[in-house]
């Protein structure tokens, strides 16, 4: 499964594109983010992608957390740094999202998420997805972070091009020193710079050396017309993030943006197909 940037016109004559569609935090207006349940449904929803934001524990788990402490996430509080995974893991994390559910105890929408099982569940549900995986900093554990990412990658042998040719996962951040130590450590695995401001180096749409894509917000995008223009006859590729209106997509359609991640995936799939 390769998604193709797919160039067409619409009624007014204006070129647009067929963006991939990533999960941001899995189907995530639907399910509890960054839980089982979430990504499961993003599989189902059709999407190309699964995004995660990655954090490690006091024991060295990488888990799929997007703050700092789980305080917004879960009925529990504190951070995930100074926890380990055991007592992490006795929260709910479906606690805080507001939609009723018909199964309010499904492990799927409670537990914990580590990276693994996500890895190993949504691979088993479908062989081709691909992911696209966030380190947070600054974090208690600094560079551990992209060695113990890198080192999962490696048992699931991630790190390597997949049997398409086209690596099955993205490695993202805002720390350039996370992205350039992942480079080091896999080579093979594309970075996105992920920014919520252009860097003035970086306006004529270069990137940090080996970069393959920017990965600007749906703000950046709107307060710079010619941007991504510029990164893609700079060689490299643009993915926004967070794309959940209507208009958001057609600006992005238009501007030939290749990636959008959405919490509402399924939704996009359908705009796009109408």
């Amino acid at each position: 499964m390769h998604a193709v940037s797919i160039s067409t016109r619409n009624n007014g004559g204006v070129s647009t594109s067929r963006p991939e569609v990533v999960a941001h935090r899995g189907s995530s207006h639907l399910e509890p983010e960054h839980t089982l349940a979430a990504n499961l449904r993003a599989i189902d929803d059709g999407a190309y992608a699964l995004e995660c934001d990655v954090r490690l524990t006091s024991d060295g788990t990488l888990v799929c957390v997007h703050d700092r402490r789980i305080d917004r996430t879960s009925h529990g509080s504190g951070s995930v740094s100074g926890r380990d995974i055991d007592e992490l893991s006795e929260h709910d994390y479906s606690y805080r999202f507001w939609h009723d559910f018909e199964e309010p105890g499904n492990p799927e929408r409670t537990q914990l998420l580590t990276l693994e099982r996500l890895l190993t569940t949504a691979l088993e549900k479908n062989p081709d997805i691909r992911f696209a995986i966030e380190t947070k900093h600054p974090v208690r554990y600094g560079g551990y972070v992209e060695r113990e990412l890198a080192d999962v990658l490696a048992r699931f042998s991630l790190d390597r091009p997949g049997r398409d040719g086209v690596p099955p996962v993205r490695m993202m951040s805002f720390s350039w020193l996370a992205v350039r130590r992942m480079q080091r450590l896999a080579p093979h695995v594309p970075t996105v710079f992920l920014m919520d401001r252009i860097w003035w180096p970086y306006r004529d749409g270069s990137l940090p050396t080996g970069v393959a894509a920017a990965g600007p917000s749906i703000d950046v995008v709107r307060r710079h017309p010619n941007y991504v223009q510029r990164v893609h006859s700079a060689g490299g590729r643009v993915h926004v993030w967070t794309v959940d209106e209507k208009d958001d997509l057609e600006l992005c359609r238009e501007q030939g943006v290749d990636v959008v991640m959405s919490n509402r995936p399924g939704r996009l799939l359908q705009w796009l197909d109408d």
